[in-house]
């Protein structure tokens, strides 16, 4: 559910005088404490508001952030040669994003929260077959060891609070088109920038949640308004801070940091939510965080040889 955002959205430099991996970790942290705080507003909101209608106002909140520079840079901030690609993308991303906001809906937040972090396991494949880079056996099993914790934590066929469901499913397939959507922007980012790969992200996923929310559609109490807003902005501010602390950071040292976000959010649901993680789900969870972790430092350690 993070997609890159450029330099344009950053926050402030940090204070000088610290290594730049803790800098980057403060960041990631930061980064952390608004992702958790926007599940729980999700999670708050999901009695009332469906996700593709939480999904309208996450991509209203997200263009208005981006409007400003929609409007310095004009016609630069759409150029583009390849409009079929960014089309998929952005349609990939809201799909995604619905059925990640479901997920974050029906599941414990923590259960929800370690799916998600999926996504890294399917970029193994996507990165073989899509992007044709060479996939070393060492990370294909990883990748393999990371989707057997996944079974570990869903058990399809067994029963208990966190089975194989539509809420995990949800999450699992969100997971893979978030994945489809960094690949295609590692794709594009040949001949794109940044800016552009986001500018048409946040227009074309403001477009295409329209009908979702049109469906879904009531107007909010004004309370609510304001959380739906906040809870936006909190997206924004989840991706400005994280993409702030790999860039001042090393990726490898940074990865784990980004973990933190599954101690964020069991601790949300359980203080706001009486959600207990099951002993599964932290055993599968630590499976797919070991293969991740894995994954991140040989691409780092490939993109360091080459």
């Amino acid at each position: 559910m993070t997609e890159p955002v450029t330099a344009d959205l950053a926050a402030p430099a940090s204070p000088p005088g610290l290594a730049p991996n803790v800098r980057g970790a403060l960041w990631m942290l930061a980064s952390a404490l608004a992702f958790t705080v926007m599940m729980t507003l999700i999670k708050y909101l999901g009695a009332d508001y469906p996700a593709s209608l939480q999904t309208f106002y996450r991509q209203v909140a997200g263009f208005l952030v981006l409007l400003p520079i929609i409007l310095r840079h004009r016609g630069a901030a759409f150029a583009t040669t390849r409009p079929g690609i960014l089309i998929f993308r952005s349609a990939a991303g809201t799909i995604g994003m619905i059925l990640s906001f479901y997920g974050f809906q029906k599941m414990p937040l923590a259960d929800a929260n370690a799916l998600s972090f999926t996504r890294t396991l399917w970029l193994v494949p996507l990165a073989a077959f899509v992007v044709r880079e060479k996939i070393g056996p060492l990370r294909i099993g990883a990748a393999v060891v990371g989707f057997l914790g996944v079974l570990i934590m869903v058990r399809p066929g067994q029963g208990g609070h966190f089975a194989l469901g539509l809420p995990a499913l949800a999450m699992l397939a969100s997971s893979f088109l978030f994945a489809l959507t960094v690949t295609g922007m590692k794709v594009m980012t040949r001949d794109h920038s940044p800016m552009v790969l986001l500018v048409w992200s946040a227009t074309l996923g403001l477009v295409l949640a329209i009908p979702g929310a049109f469906l879904a559609w009531r107007w909010p109490a004004p309370f609510d308004l304001v959380l739906l807003g906040l809870m936006g902005v909190m997206g924004t501010v989840t991706q400005a801070c994280y993409i702030k602390g790999m860039a001042i950071g090393d990726a490898a040292a940074m990865a784990p940091v980004d973990y933190v976000r599954l101690v964020f959010t069991a601790a949300a649901g359980f203080f706001l939510f009486h959600e207990l993680p099951g002993k599964w789900t932290l055993v599968g969870a630590g499976v797919v965080v070991a293969s991740t972790l894995f994954i991140t430092w040989r691409e780092q350690v490939a993109a360091k040889q080459g």
